[in-house]
């Protein structure tokens, strides 16, 4: 009698689960390793940019310098240490980023809600503004603006935030205008709620997801936006460590000592992707409204 052997093979979906579960863990984990090293490393690392050392300049990673230090990442052809330009230019671009995303972030979802909920007048004057302000290229813009006043961090923020409203704006005014119409929202405007409560209580918070997922997509573009303009010269004044001056400063020794434009450059294409694939995760989980999880018209309009 022939031998019957029954082999039950598990799923290959569920050995790939957990796998994907890590995987997908990987950019969040690399952008709150570039998060710790920008709020802890200007701490550990004493450094002061404007500071030079002819002695030391064009050091090979691990070098020795004349202070008896070892120079980890090398330095630059000014002698200053490329670890501490890294650590500092992380710092840089994390609070350039923070600031011009958050400006950004709430002009944009302001003016976009008042236009998408009352409609009218609003919603036609910033219909225009888009017209207007689309017709440019983004980083043209901010080149323009950038390049006719001093050099500071905050007419970078400016700079940059002159058009990074407008993707908040829209975001939200789509929302706003597909919650107009629900019933919750007319019910409280039959109760004499005012537009301002119902747009902070029955509209507002639907955009919170859709608005962090662009929200993460923003900053980094807003960092390689900084770094570009550091680049060429019209970003951060010099007593500022941006990763974009230092690979400016580095490009005349790619062949001889690569690592003063190689190594910032690294560090920024990692984050730059890292936050880019985090942003596509949280798009794909909250980036769309989600008009239909709502309180009953009866309780919404209670609570109004």
């Amino acid at each position: 009698m022939a031998d019957l052997t029954v082999t039950v093979e598990r799923p290959p979906t569920a050995v790939r689960r957990p796998r994907r579960a890590l995987l997908s863990l990987v950019p969040a984990l690399v952008v709150g390793c570039y998060l710790l090293v920008a709020a802890v490393g200007p701490l550990l690392i004493h450094y002061d940019p404007v500071h030079t050392s002819l002695t030391d300049r064009l050091l090979a990673p691990g070098s020795r310098t004349s202070t008896g230090d070892t120079a980890w990442l090398g330095t630059d052809g000014l002698g200053r240490d490329m670890l501490a330009q890294i650590a500092y230019g992380a710092r840089t671009a994390v609070l350039i980023g923070a600031c011009t995303v958050t400006l950004s972030g709430l002009v944009g979802v302001v003016l976009g809600a008042v236009a998408g909920y009352f409609r009218g007048a609003a919603d036609a004057v910033l219909a225009r503004i888009f017209d207007v302000l689309l017709a440019f290229p983004a980083i043209l813009l901010a080149i323009v603006i950038a390049g006719a006043f001093e050099r500071s961090a905050l007419l970078v923020v400016l700079a940059l935030s002159a058009t990074g409203w407008i993707g908040f704006a829209r975001v939200t005014r789509g929302i706003a205008l597909s919650l107009r119409e629900r019933p919750w929202v007319d019910a409280a405007r039959v109760l004499g709620v005012p537009g301002r409560t119902i747009l902070a209580r029955h509209v507002l918070p639907f955009t919170a997801g859709p608005v962090v997922a662009l929200a993460t997509l923003e900053f980094a573009l807003v960092v390689l936006a900084e770094a570009g303009l550091s680049f060429l010269g019209i970003g951060l004044p010099p007593s500022t460590v941006s990763w974009g001056q230092t690979i400016a400063g580095g490009k005349e020794y790619l062949e001889t000592q690569w690592w003063i434009a190689t190594l910032p450059g690294i560090a920024l294409s990692l984050l730059i992707v890292a936050i880019g694939i985090l942003g596509d995760q949280l798009t794909a989980r909250y980036g769309r409204g989600r008009p239909g999880r709502t309180p009953t018209t009866h309780s919404s309009a209670r609570t109004g």
